[in-house]
């Protein structure tokens, strides 16, 4: 007698798939949280080995801070434009240039070193801690975003495109970089590609400043850099007032809770036509960030622009918040740090502009 195998009826079928929807709905979220926990770990693990090549650093360097350019290039000149060739006349050299590394050729023929060399004017902008005036491809640029230069890379594992540099969810950043990581050299160039990407992590540039620079409203206000004796040179981690407030180093883009990856507000983007919104772009915005005691935390925007306020309500003086608003950047709402573009009504700038520099402070309460 010929035996009949029992099959699933389509109503069986159906809860089946139901369940094993139900499952991957359930799982898929917590997947992508612990995903995301992970990222956001490794982040922070780079950022303290970043602490302590800082600390390395200032050891070597008598307790002074990282910096690309000369303390005294104020004495040349009022701006970059008369300062850097004034500077290469009197010393029978260019002013040092930033330095990327040794890149392997691509025939094998040798090395070579690169880097952005201070005889061309388009370069002058690179030492500065920021650019507050000058050339539009220039302002709100600086030293601040490549902290990953030689003259600082050394003090870890000696190259630019190093993980170490990079934070996991920069995901546009990382999709450029990437191929880099597993180069011998010290710098490459992705496929011949000539573009230079930046670190995903940027110092605090009003810190890398002389305290005078930054001056709160009481003392005078921002200062030109320019104009004041010793204004470019790098103060010592020793002179921060208030180490568990004064931010040293953050995410510069906007990673986590980001609500979109490009920012059409800039016009063409660093990363195949794509510009990430900054850390201070977005209300939701929470970046990694280093404090100049060592401790690690996210720093909420909308926290630091809360904090700005009862600083602005407490001196009784809208010039006097916790980052400055009269610099060459202009202020708040268009103003500061490209507030200009940020994807909602955010108006911060701390970290970049703090208000009194080294001396001053990011946030009120410790974390």
């Amino acid at each position: 007698m010929k035996r009949h195998q029992k099959a699933f009826t389509i109503i069986e079928l159906l809860v089946v798939v139901s369940i094993i929807a139900l499952l991957i709905g359930i799982l898929l979220p917590a997947i992508g949280k612990a995903r995301d926990q992970a990222r956001l770990t490794l982040s922070q693990t780079n950022m303290r080995n970043l602490a302590t090549a800082h600390e390395t650093y200032a050891a070597e360097w008598a307790d002074r801070q990282f910096t690309l350019i000369a303390d005294n290039i104020a004495s040349y000149g009022a701006s970059s434009a008369s300062a850097f060739p004034a500077y290469a006349s009197a010393n029978g050299e260019d002013h040092p240039p930033v330095l990327l590394g040794w890149r392997m050729r691509e025939n094998g023929d040798g090395m070579g070193l690169w880097g952005y060399w201070m005889d061309h004017a388009g370069n002058w902008g690179l030492p500065q801690p920021i650019v507050f005036a000058g050339a539009a491809n220039q302002v709100g640029f600086g030293s601040f975003r490549i902290p990953n230069a030689k003259q600082f890379n050394q003090y870890l594992n000696g190259r630019y495109y190093d993980p170490v540099f990079y934070a996991p969810k920069d995901t546009a950043v990382m999709d450029a970089v990437g191929p880099c990581f597993e180069d011998p050299g010290e710098f490459c160039l992705e496929g011949g590609n000539s573009d230079t990407y930046w670190s995903s992590y940027c110092l605090s540039p009003a810190a890398m400043f002389s305290p005078d620079v930054m001056r709160n409203a009481e003392r005078g206000g921002w200062q030109n850099p320019w104009s004041i004796s010793g204004g470019f040179r790098s103060p010592s981690p020793s002179q921060c007032l208030f180490p568990t407030l004064k931010t040293r180093m953050v995410e510069h883009h906007w990673l986590q809770q980001r609500r979109s990856d490009c920012n059409s507000g800039f016009t063409g983007g660093t990363y195949d036509g794509c510009e990430p919104y900054y850390f201070n772009h977005g209300w939701e915005s929470v970046p990694v960030t280093l404090f100049y005691d060592g401790h690690i935390q996210g720093v909420g925007t909308r926290s630091a622009e809360a904090a700005d306020g009862r600083m602005r309500a407490q001196t009784q003086n809208a010039d006097w918040g916790l980052w400055s608003q009269d610099t060459g950047l202009g202020p708040a709402p268009d103003g500061g740090y490209f507030m200009d573009v940020a994807y909602d009504f955010i108006e911060t700038s701390f970290h970049v502009l703090t208000t009194d520099g080294i001396r001053g402070r990011d946030v009120l309460s410790g974390g």
